[in-house]
């Protein structure tokens, strides 16, 4: 009995050291923490419960037989985050570089499997070298069960990737099918092809960073959420981020007392918008004087500008936020945008969360480079989204609504609950100007006469009060009055049921 305890012990203490002394303080050495490091940082004080502790590596080529770490290069198990149930797993870089294999990937598949069974999130903490090369198709096969899992689990239970170190080739297919990825600045990276084979196949010279780093994922290819500077805060932010997500697709969105009332009155929001229609503000600043104690929880906000995207509370219960941002672009809808926000609405309406959206959008962007990168297809993405949503939408227009950009920002006419407009709005074909171009055509060499037709087009147009009369938009409510009406719309759409006819799935336009 002794023994086969001290041997216990010698394994949980073997497990626990990970690829030794001497790996660790080369992860110290590079700013990073440890896979158990994390997981005390990620979850409640003394909440961890570790599965498979033991598993070793079935490998007996190229000398492997006389390798092997219990664990396996991957701490799993589950615990909670402000009590709430939570699995996760963590690749430890010190044993075989975090790579992949078999075993380790029976460990992934182990507690996705346990977390839909049981309805809980799923928080991966990726840090690996990828593929197993001495496992060769083995360590493949164990990639191809955790993509299966993350199908399988997409809808179901949020997954949610934090990219800790290197990601690449095979191991960012699952990452990316996740519902967000948070990065480490200057620690992360994830890519298709390295640098080296880049080179050899391209013969462009770019370093691992430039290909594939947080500021690339953040800012030019939209593949990551947000980037954190090191792993400290992006685990912290991750306990905040948490906390608005239902544990599962049949839950409601948790609820948090909160001191702000909801009948909260913003008067500074009656001189937000400009009187020349013009002229760009800030729409992040009408989301924040809105929402719960100003608390946004923005996403992607490096990567098309034009639309925000992110999480917010209304008397305590979650919301997502959609927001046409004047500053960049004029608000247009174009690829980017439409991506971003669609993939976002999907997200919202799978697990339950209500949809606040805030529409000033003059449009979708014009120019060769939308048309022929797919304009169409993409923007369709957003419209399908809206479209196919289910849960509670209420819509602010705060100025512009032109043309099929109108339709697709939840309008009444994609099942919109409640539509409001502010007296500044404009909801029209296009802009008043265009649109008396093209009317009175004939009429372009006189100046006055079109600037007369253009404010007579305004005037009679570009308002609204015609979307108004034909029930297009339930009610003109004064900005300062947003948060209430928007709090009293939601509690109404509380019990809201509503659902699709019965398909195996849609085909959104990819």
């Amino acid at each position: 009995m002794y023994d086969i305890i001290r041997q216990l012990e010698e394994k949980r203490e073997r497990a626990r050291m990970g690829g030794g002394e001497r790996r660790i303080d080369a992860q110290h050495g590079k700013g990073k923490l440890t896979a158990r490091e994390r997981i005390e940082v990620l979850l409640d004080p003394g909440s961890f419960e570790e599965w498979d502790m033991f598993v070793e590596h079935r490998c007996t080529d190229f000398g492997m037989a006389e390798q092997s770490t219990p664990g396996d290069g991957v701490v799993t198990g589950y615990g909670t985050v402000n009590g709430r149930l939570i699995f996760v797993f963590s690749q430890d870089f010190t044993v075989f570089g975090g790579s992949l294999s078999e075993s380790h990937a029976e460990k992934i598949c182990k507690i996705m499997d346990q977390a839909m069974k049981v309805g809980a999130p799923v928080i991966g903490l990726n840090d690996s070298g990828g593929a197993r090369i001495q496992e060769g198709v083995d360590s493949l096969a164990g990639y191809a069960e955790v993509f299966q899992r993350n199908v399988l689990a997409s809808g179901v239970v949020p997954q949610i990737s934090c990219i800790m170190g290197p990601c690449a080739g095979g191991a960012v297919y699952s990452p990316a099918m996740t519902d967000f990825i948070f990065m480490v600045q200057d620690s992360s990276y994830m890519f298709v092809t390295g640098p080296d084979v880049v080179k050899t196949v391209t013969h462009e010279e770019v370093t691992q960073e430039e290909l594939g780093g947080a500021s690339t994922h953040t800012t030019k290819s939209g593949v990551a959420d947000k980037a954190f500077t090191d792993d400290l805060q992006a685990l912290l932010y991750l306990r905040r981020f948490i906390d608005f997500l239902p544990a599962n697709n049949r839950e409601k969105p948790p609820v948090r007392p909160t001191p702000d009332p909801h009948d909260r009155v913003e008067m500074s929001l009656d001189t937000l918008i400009p009187d020349n229609p013009n002229k760009p503000y800030d729409m992040k600043e009408l989301i924040e004087k809105v929402v719960d104690e100003g608390d946004f929880f923005e996403l992607q906000p490096d990567y098309a500008g034009n639309i925000v995207i992110g999480f917010a509370r209304m008397e305590g219960s979650t919301v997502g936020i959609v927001a046409n941002q004047p500053m960049v672009l004029a608000g247009c809808l174009d690829i980017a945008s439409a991506t971003k926000a669609g993939r976002f609405v999907r997200f919202c309406d799978s697990f339950n969360i209500p949809l606040v959206t805030f529409v000033d959008v003059p449009g979708f962007l014009p120019g060769t480079a939308q048309e022929y990168g797919g304009i169409i297809k993409h923007g369709a993405k957003l419209l399908y989204a809206y479209a196919e949503a289910t849960v509670p939408k209420v819509t602010v227009i705060t100025r512009k609504a032109y043309g099929g950009a109108y339709d697709v920002m939840s309008s009444k006419h994609l099942r919109g609950d409640a539509n409001y407009a502010w007296p500044t709005a404009e909801i029209a074909v296009m802009g008043p100007k265009g649109a008396v171009e093209i009317i009175f055509r004939g009429d372009l060499g006189d100046e006055e006469k079109i600037a007369a037709r253009t404010e007579e087009y305004r005037t009679r147009f570009a308002n609204p009060f015609i979307a108004g009369s034909r029930g297009f938009i339930d009610d003109v409510i004064m900005p300062h009055g947003t948060r209430t009406r928007i709090c009293r719309a939601l509690r109404m759409l509380k019990n809201k049921d509503l659902k699709n006819p019965w398909k195996k799935h849609g085909n959104i336009p990819l």
